[in-house]
Parts: C-alpha cells; structure tokens; sequence
C-alpha cells in the first residue's frame, strides 16, 4: 500500500469512528433524555453499582479519565440531582465512596434495559465483535 493510500485510509477510517461515535452516543442519549440524565451520569451510575463499596473518588475519575478535581465537582451535582450520595468512613476521614440512592438506583436499573445500543451492535456477529473490541483496545492503548 502506497504512503497515500495508507494516508487515505487513516483519514477514513478517523472519519468512521466518528461517525460511528456519533450516531451511538446519540441513539444514547435520546433513551436517556427520557430520565433526564446524560450519557455521563449514566456511565457513573454503571460504575457505581459495579464497584460497590470500592466506589471511590480515586477510581471513579480512573475509570471516567477525569481528574479527582473535576469529578467532585460532578458529582456534587449528582448528589444535588439525587442520584448518589457521599459516605465518609469517619468523620475524620477525608477518603470519600459513593452509593446509589434509591432514584440512582432505580434509574439505573431502567437504563440497563434500554437496547438501542446492543440493536446496533447487533449487526456484528459474536466473532466481528471480539474482533472489533480487539481492535478498538489496540488503538486506545496506543493512544493512551
């Protein structure tokens, strides 16, 4: 393959993934917009409940890529909205986790249901997927 194409196809395949991120996020949000929350607080709401009581400020913004600073801030706004809630080990203890309260819990529990996602996706039979996970890991790796 020729410097040229190679670059073409880099161009295009940069175009795709877009594209494709895109219109996901977007077939998302609009089930999303039906509980009023965004694809972000849903994201933190998934890795609430999987981490349980290890949902801390230090490994949500691991998981989110957000620094500490920021995501205290968001999800003061969370706690605000009430979808979480913030539990000190002791009062003296600066170490914050998080745990759903019973809206973020049972929104959670709604939006798991929601399918636009895996409809899509579908279009991938099991093998295509694995290929697809494979690659897209090898490209964030590198990026990272």
């Amino acid at each position: 393959m020729s410097g040229a194409a190679s670059k073409n196809n880099i161009i295009y395949s940069r175009l795709l993934i877009g594209k494709a991120r895109h219109l996901l996020v977007a077939a998302r949000q609009k089930e999303l917009d039906l509980y009023h929350i965004s694809l972000r607080q849903a994201s933190v709401l998934t890795f609430i409940h999987n981490l349980g009581d290890k949902a801390d400020l230090a490994e949500l913004a691991k998981l989110t890529d957000r620094n500490t600073n920021t995501l205290s801030i968001y999800m003061t706004r969370m706690e605000n909205y009430g979808l979480v809630k913030k539990i000190r080990d002791s009062p003296k203890s600066t170490k914050l986790r998080f745990e759903l309260t019973e809206k973020g819990l049972n929104i959670y529990k709604d939006i798991k249901k929601i399918k636009s996602t895996r409809l899509i996706m579908s279009a991938l039979s099991d093998e295509e997927l694995q290929q697809l996970i494979s690659l897209l890991e090898k490209i964030i790796s590198r990026a990272q």
